[in-house]
């Protein structure tokens, strides 16, 4: 009996039918359910999909090519090696980008995509800037993937780089900011212990969610970063060990969600954001993490191994820390 696809084209389904076999169908929400013939990987599939998803006849696209950007990035590409390798966060984001693109063009051919095309899209975007980056990052992993295994000749992204506004970057928390957060939430709160979790350990947001009592020991914090998956190693201080201690916590998560489990990067960055709308304070979760790289850049200019958390993925943040930091401060000399 031949199993089930794991991945399929967006808005493509399989089922088996009652005499045991796996076929295949394109349904948008509630609408007229049409048959795909073929497997996922034949020619045959491609061509019925494709005039599926234009509302044309499969007679109509048979010219059309069976490579893509509705297909076969949806399945092929989120099978590759290169996704994988992508952490759990970028996925989602850049899965959120492809689904978007395929909705607008997806039954434009790879060999369709110029360089021309791909500026048009950034221009298209030129109002949200970190968006445009997000998009050409998002192409840019499609079609290096592609051109390497052989779907195009050259990936038309190569060269082009998306041009961010200079900006302070996030507000970095100070020491009244910090009072007056505290002053709102009571230790033994989860907000108290998030602040104390970032502002002690330096993790980012999504680390910080997922930070439990199963990676302390001997008043040692070890922990496997998400980004980079570098290993970190930082002292549990006294402050944030009383503060954990104090408050109900999760098995696997210290700040857990009501049901116990540990929040997704982008729902504890959200949840924290209210926190200090509540406390007054304009902060969020990355301006602790400045903040406690700059504190210890007022302690000394170099990298210590006691700053760990900083030590791999953070040059060049760290290099825009010591310099915000020595002005600030009114340092001279060599950096």
């Amino acid at each position: 009996m031949r199993p089930m696809p794991r991945r399929l084209p967006k808005h493509a389904y399989a089922e088996r039918n009652r005499h045991g076999t796996v076929v295949f169908y394109f349904r948008v929400g509630k609408g007229k359910r049409i048959r795909l013939r073929g497997n996922p990987d034949s020619k045959e599939f491609a061509r019925d999909y494709h005039a599926a998803f234009s509302g044309g006849s499969a007679e109509a696209t048979s010219s059309v090519s069976s490579e893509t950007l509705a297909w076969p990035s949806p399945a092929r590409y989120r099978d590759s090696r290169a996704w994988a390798a992508l952490a759990p966060a970028t996925r989602r984001q850049r899965e959120l980008v492809l689904q978007k693109i395929a909705a607008t063009a997806g039954t434009a051919p790879y060999t369709d995509i110029t360089r021309r095309t791909v500026m048009a899209g950034l221009d298209r975007r030129k109002s949200t800037p970190f968006g445009a980056k997000t998009f050409l990052k998002a192409l840019r992993g499609l079609f290096r993937w592609a051109a390497e295994n052989s779907f195009v000749e050259k990936d038309p992204t190569e060269g082009i780089q998306a041009h961010l506004p200079r900006t302070e970057g996030f507000h970095a928390w100070t020491d009244e900011e910090i009072a007056r957060f505290e002053a709102r939430w009571a230790i033994g709160s989860r907000e108290r212990l998030a602040l104390a979790v970032l502002l002690y350990t330096g993790l980012r947001r999504g680390d910080a969610a997922h930070l439990g009592r199963q990676h302390i020991r001997d008043d040692v914090i070890t922990f496997r970063t998400t980004k980079t998956g570098q290993q970190v190693t930082i002292p549990l201080l006294p402050e944030l060990a009383k503060i954990i201690d104090a408050t109900k916590t999760g098995d696997l998560a210290l700040i857990a969600t009501t049901s116990g489990g540990p929040m997704t990067k982008e729902s504890f960055g959200n949840w924290f954001r209210q926190a200090c709308k509540a406390a007054g304070v304009p902060g969020a979760a990355h301006g602790l993490r400045k903040r406690r790289a700059r504190r210890e850049q007022r302690t000394t200019a170099r990298l210590r191994p006691s700053w760990r958390p900083y030590s791999v993925g953070m040059v060049e943040e760290w290099r825009a820390f010591t310099h915000a930091t020595r002005t600030e401060c009114g340092w001279r000399g060599k950096q």
